[in-house]
C-alpha cells in the first residue's frame, strides 16, 4: 500500500506541482509561500494517503490543502488584515482571476512563465525561475540544465525573486503588444521544459512523458496565441517531430534506444505529419531562427523510411547554421556526429577537441567521443572515454547503456 500511495503522490507531483504552486502564486502573490504551501500538501499527501486513499482528483485536494497552509500562515502573520484584504475572500465566491488579465488566458501556468520571464529579469534567471516554480525542478537540476555550479543558481534563483517582490511585477500574460519582448525566453523556458522531459537529467527514467506532453500544450497555446510569430511555429513543430518517436526510444526494460535501432514503424506518424506542416508554414515567412532550424533536422530524422536514408549532410550543413544562431558547446557537439556520420569518425572526433571546456562533467561529450573511437577501432581509447562518460553519467537507464557499450568493447577483444 505504501509503495503505491508513495507513487501516486510521485505521480501527481509530476502533473501537478506546477498547477498548484501557479494557483498559489495567483492567490498570495508570494513566491516563497507559495512553494512552502505546494511542499506542505505534498507532504500531507504522504501522511494521509496511506489511510484515506488516493483521492479520485489529486490535483484538487492537493490545490486545497495548500491554499488552506497558505491562509494560515497569512492569519497567523504580522500582516494578517493587510493581506487578507488583498485576498479578499479565497474561500467565498470572487471573480474569475483571468477577469483583470488583458490576454483573456485563463492559464495560471501561462501567466506564471509570463510572469516569470518579464524583462525586468536576466534571461538566464527567467528561465531558472520558470524551471523552479512550474515543474519543481530543484536547484541541482536546474544548475546541471545551465551547466553552472549549484550556489551560483541558487543565488539567481533568490534575485529574480525579490526583484518580482519588489517591483512589483504583475502575475498575468502581458497585452499583445508587449509580447515581443518576451517571446525568446517564454519559448526559451517552454523547450527546456520538453528536454528534461525528452532526456532526464537525473532519476530512474530516461523520459517523463508528462513533462513533454505539458511542453506540447503550453506550445500549443503558445502558438495560438500568437499566430505570426514563426519561431512560436518552429517551436510546436520541433517538440512535435522530436515527440513523435517517443514510443520507440526505450526497450521492455526501460532502457534507450538509439536513433538509428528504432523501430520506424511505432513512430507517431500523425505527429510527423503535423510537425513538418507547422514548420513549412513557419519557413514561408522567411524569418528563420532557431527552433525552425533545429525542427528541420528533426524533420530529416522523422522522415527518413531508413536509417541509411538520412540526409547527414544536409543535417550537418543545419547544424552549422544553428552555430550561427545559437553557437553553445551543445550545438557545436551535436554538429561534430552530424559530420562524422556524414564524413567520417575522423571529421567528427576533430571537431570535439575545442569543447571540453565548455561541456565539462556533460557525460555526452566523453560518451560521443568513445563512440567515434570505438568506429576507428581504437578500442583502448574507446573503452576510457566510455568508463568517464559512465563516471558522469546521472540515470540508471544511461548508465546501463554505456556499460554495454563498454562490455562490446571487452568482449570484442
Amino acid at each position: 500500500m505504501t509503495g503505491r500511495v508513495e507513487g501516486a503522490v510521485a505521480t501527481a507531483f509530476h502533473e501537478e506541482w506546477g498547477r498548484v504552486v501557479a494557483t498559489l502564486i495567483r492567490m498570495t502573490g508570494d513566491w516563497d509561500l507559495a512553494e512552502e504551501s505546494a511542499q506542505e500538501a505534498f507532504a500531507r499527501a504522504l501522511e494521509r494517503w496511506p489511510d484515506d486513499g488516493v483521492p479520485r482528483r489529486p490535483g484538487a485536494w492537493l490545490t486545497t490543502t495548500a491554499r488552506n497552509h497558505a491562509l494560515t500562515r497569512i492569519r497567523r502573520g504580522r500582516t494578517e488584515n493587510a493581506k487578507l484584504k488583498e485576498l479578499g475572500t479565497m474561500t467565498g465566491p470572487r471573480e474569475p482571476p483571468w477577469r483583470s488579465d488583458p490576454s483573456g488566458v485563463a492559464d495560471d501556468r501561462l501567466r506564471l512563465i509570463f510572469t516569470c520571464c518579464h524583462p525586468a529579469l536576466p534571461m538566464e534567471a527567467r528561465v531558472a525561475l520558470t524551471l523552479r516554480t512550474l515543474l519543481g525542478l530543484t536547484t541541482g537540476e536546474i544548475a546541471r540544465a545551465f551547466l553552472v555550479a549549484e550556489p551560483a543558481m541558487a543565488q539567481r534563483l533568490v534575485r529574480a525573486k525579490r526583484k518580482i517582490r519588489d517591483a512589483r511585477i504583475p502575475y498575468r500574460v502581458p497585452p499583445a503588444h508587449l509580447l515581443p519582448e518576451r517571446t525568446t525566453s517564454v519559448l526559451g523556458v517552454v523547450y527546456l521544459l520538453f528536454n528534461e522531459g525528452y532526456a532526464a537529467t537525473e532519476g530512474p527514467d530516461p523520459m517523463r512523458v508528462d513533462l513533454c506532453a505539458e511542453a506540447i500544450r503550453l506550445a500549443r497555446v503558445l502558438h495560438a496565441l500568437m499566430p505570426d510569430e514563426p519561431e512560436a511555429t518552429g517551436l510546436l513543430a520541433l517538440l512535435l517531430l522530436q515527440h513523435s518517436r517517443r514510443a520507440a526510444r526505450q526497450d521492455a526494460a526501460g532502457d534507450l534506444i538509439p536513433l538509428e535501432d528504432q523501430d520506424r514503424e511505432r513512430w507517431d506518424h500523425a505527429a510527423i505529419t503535423e510537425g513538418t506542416a507547422l514548420l513549412d508554414d513557419a519557413l514561408r515567412r522567411g524569418e528563420p531562427g532557431p527552433y525552425q532550424v533545429q525542427a528541420a533536422i528533426a524533420a530529416c530524422h522523422a522522415t527518413a523510411r531508413t536509417p541509411g536514408e538520412t540526409d547527414w549532410p544536409q543535417i550537418a550543413a543545419l547544424y552549422g547554421r544553428l552555430i550561427e544562431l545559437n553557437p553553445s558547446p551543445v550545438v557545436r557537439l551535436n554538429r561534430a556526429v552530424a559530420v562524422a556520420m556524414a564524413d567520417g569518425p575522423e571529421a567528427g572526433l576533430a571537431l570535439l577537441h575545442d569543447l571540453e571546456e565548455g561541456l565539462a562533467g556533460y557525460h555526452l561529450l566523453p560518451a560521443t567521443r568513445a563512440d567515434l573511437l570505438r568506429r576507428l577501432d581504437r578500442r583502448e581509447e574507446a573503452a576510457a572515454a566510455y568508463r568517464e562518460a559512465l563516471d558522469l553519467a546521472r540515470t540508471a537507464p544511461d548508465r546501463r547503456y554505456l556499460a554495454r557499450r563498454l562490455d562490446d568493447l571487452r568482449r570484442a577483444d
